[in-house]
């Protein structure tokens, strides 16, 4: 698979920073009079900090790469013992099923047999805050699972983003450094809208496809049920014949994609902060299983030679119209730890965990992950054997020679401690397998030792374009809102415009966007590129969540608010179509101890009505009695209940004492269709139906 490798770099003026533009699109800063030198921690002057050494432009990186190495090994090392980053993680047990065996593409045992369910581990989390932040920062969402296969544990770690904001792993300290907490401040923590952040963006333009992907309600999801993941990279599946096949790895959840809006993040973050893990926990404990298919997007060598862009390219994404994206099998959390801190925080997932079947791609951030995580490991759990751990032991059978050293659960029995040895099998432990053991696909490799990236790499706009044009109009609003958010808690004026500089090579109607709700004048001129953009690419349908939504209310939450005099046949049937309909009801009432019913009963509420705002559910209905709702009347969280309903485009089933309510918080005499009367019991189905939509998104005056 052969590519044009990359040129010398050339001179560039871009933005207000003198730079040197290798033909890969990465900036060089130039060492100007003023500044120090890089140097390595051992004083050696640094020639090239953006690029790690390769065996030729497109080629495997090499051992021997110091400064990569002594960077990466010191950014592993920065906390004890919390994570650098994916701090704030959840996780659950489950199963793997396959459903098509694919033996044609891969010996990878788990893919051999139609039924075969393999144990895993699946932990979710948020990636710049720290372990005490909140569950909807706006960030990227890990996606790691640990799959318990018959030949050893394959770690599929990846993210409900398909793409990442660094083509280079010798980057990812200063990517992750610049969103993390200002060291001189230690804040703001878990969020990305701060000079630092930008200022690196800004002066990075392979970042730009991630950024319309993590300004855009992706990295606001609703619930880890319902949201996508992706291995990032591409891979390789080799099947017994040696045959090698690129493939791209996904995950779609049966539910659908659904996400919140930016000013219910903020308003659940506040009501709840816990709210992903609370979801998965109570999704779990009902029985509501959180199920996804695995999906390949398999390709040959040709593909890849013919592809507009560079398949070893981890800030790309190959479009499923394309490349379809083929369900093998599905995966099922059932089970939650035991133990939060023995399991979901000791959990140890590497990329370089593979199976016979599955390989690398010299991907250059996937070949310095695979470095990376082992390292992190060793730092975090204190020692080399943290495989002793029960959560990352494998399940079958595992024998070698490695010995003694920190917490050692496991040491070699009998003699043999070696290899090669001339003992007998008794005491002579285990041996080599050609016939059964991981053997390596022979890529051919050529080029000079060079620290550069291919010309391949170099276009950052294109994709970020097409994404941009492949969301709904509601979805391209969100993406200028978060921007022009974002921007604006820059204090520095020329990051905000070196910003408004890359988004004019994105989409001139984004930087026009984002520059009015900046009130910015007049735009700079568009930022220097290595490639000129491509205005041709098609949308594709799948990078939207609303073109793609689901088409049922199944798996989301009903909030009835309640109050004395309420209709019980009403309730009751509401409740029963809800749960004929997978869906969970939860009831609020002015206090918890909850309503007397028009027939005399008492009904207990679930919450007191402070305590429930309307953004932590998806839907809600207003049960509401004469006798009841002046009370309501005199309650600002019940005033606040109906307006966040209204704002955030919820769908609302009311019964006609409800809309003196409506009229106290200012709603529209004439109410829109996203406003459902429940006048008996008959109506709660109709309601029900209506909610699959999710979203009103017609209200003129939504948030």
């Amino acid at each position: 698979m052969a590519r044009k490798a990359a040129g010398k770099p050339e001179q560039a003026v871009y933005g207000d920073q003198q730079v040197v533009r290798g033909r890969g699109g990465e900036t060089h800063q130039t060492a100007e009079e003023g500044y120090e030198t890089l140097t390595t921690q051992q004083g050696t002057p640094v020639s090239d900090d953006q690029n790690t050494l390769r065996h030729g432009a497109r080629g495997a990186a090499l051992l021997e790469d110091f400064h990569f190495r002594e960077k990466i090994f010191h950014f592993d090392h920065e906390r004890i013992p919390e994570r650098v980053v994916h701090a704030r993680g959840y996780g659950a047990h489950g199963f793997f099923e396959t459903l098509k065996p694919i033996p044609e593409l891969t010996k990878a045992d788990l893919f051999q047999r139609k039924g075969e369910k393999t144990p895993v581990f699946v932990r979710f989390s948020t990636v710049a805050g720290n372990k005490g932040s909140f569950d909807l920062a706006r960030d990227v969402r890990g996606f790691a699972v640990k799959l318990y296969t018959k030949q050893g544990n394959w770690d599929l770690v990846g993210n409900n983003i398909p793409v990442f904001f660094i083509q280079d792993a010798i980057k990812f300290p200063d990517v992750v450094h610049s969103v993390k907490q200002e060291p001189d401040k230690d804040f703001p923590q878990a969020q990305s809208a701060h000079d630092n952040f930008w200022d690196f963006i800004s002066l990075t333009p392979e970042s730009m496809h991630m950024i319309m992907w993590i300004m855009s309600d992706r990295a606001i999801p609703r619930s880890f049920r319902f949201m996508e993941g992706f291995g990032v990279h591409t891979f390789r599946l080799v099947n017994a014949a040696g045959k090698s096949t690129f493939v791209k790895f996904q995950w779609k959840p049966k539910l659908g994609l659904q996400s919140v809006i930016w000013n219910e993040a903020v308003k659940i973050n506040g009501a709840d902060p816990d709210f992903h893990r609370r979801d998965l926990w109570n999704a779990i404990q009902n029985g509501d299983f959180p199920e996804w298919e695995l999906c390949l997007q398999t390709f040959d060598e040709k593909f890849a030679e013919n592809f507009e862009f560079d398949v070893l390219d981890p800030t790309k994404i190959i479009p499923e119209e394309q490349v379809p994206a083929v369900p093998v099998g599905r995966l099922v959390l059932d089970r939650m730890p035991e133990n939060f801190f023995a399991e979901t925080e000791q959990v140890a997932f590497m990329t370089q965990n593979i199976v016979p079947g599955i390989e690398f791609s010299n991907d250059p951030l996937l070949q310095g992950r695979n470095f990376s995580y082992l390292d992190t490991q060793l730092k975090r759990l204190g020692g080399p054997n943290f495989t002793h751990l029960p959560i990352n032991a494998p399940k079958c059978p595992f024998h070698h020679f490695q010995q003694d050293g920190h917490m050692a659960f496991y040491n070699p029995r009998g003699r043999a401690n070696y290899e090669p040895n001339s003992w007998g099998p008794e005491i002579g432990g285990p041996r080599e397998s050609v016939e059964r053991g991981f053997t390596t696909f022979a890529e051919d490799a050529e080029g000079p030792k060079i620290r550069q990236r291919p010309e391949s790499f170099a276009d950052h706009y294109s994709q970020a374009r097409q994404f941009y044009e492949s969301q709904t109009l509601i979805e391209q609003r969100h993406i200028a809102e978060a921007l022009v958010f974002e921007l604006s808690k820059c204090e520095v004026p020329r990051i905000r415009e070196r910003m408004l500089s890359h988004l004019q090579n994105i989409h001139d109607e984004l930087a026009n966007a984002v520059a009015e709700g900046l009130g910015v004048a007049e735009l700079p001129a568009p930022a220097d590129v290595a490639v000129t953009p491509r205005t041709d690419l098609a949308p594709s349908d799948p990078l939207s969540i609303l073109k793609r939504g689901p088409t049922s209310f199944k798996g989301r939450k009903l909030g009835v608010l309640m109050t004395d005099g309420v209709d019980p046949v009403l309730l009751g049937e509401l409740q029963n179509v809800a749960a004929a309909d997978g869906v969970t009801v939860e009831l609020i009432a002015p206090t918890v101890g909850g309503v007397v019913a028009s027939d005399g009963t008492t009904i207990v509420a679930q919450h007191k009505i402070d305590g429930a705002p309307s953004v932590v559910f998806d839907a809600v209905a207003l049960l509401v009695a004469d006798e009841g709702a002046l009370g309501l009347l005199k309650l600002p969280p019940a005033r606040d209940f109906v307006s966040d309903a209204y704002a955030h485009y919820k769908f609302v089933g009311f019964t006609p004492a409800a809309t003196k309510l409506f009229k106290k918080v200012g709603l529209p005499e004439d109410l829109d269709d996203g406003f459902i009367a429940l006048e008996s019991a008959a109506d709660a189905k109709a309601f029900l139906k209506r909610c699959a939509d999710l979203r009103y998104w017609d209200r003129p005056d939504g948030a």
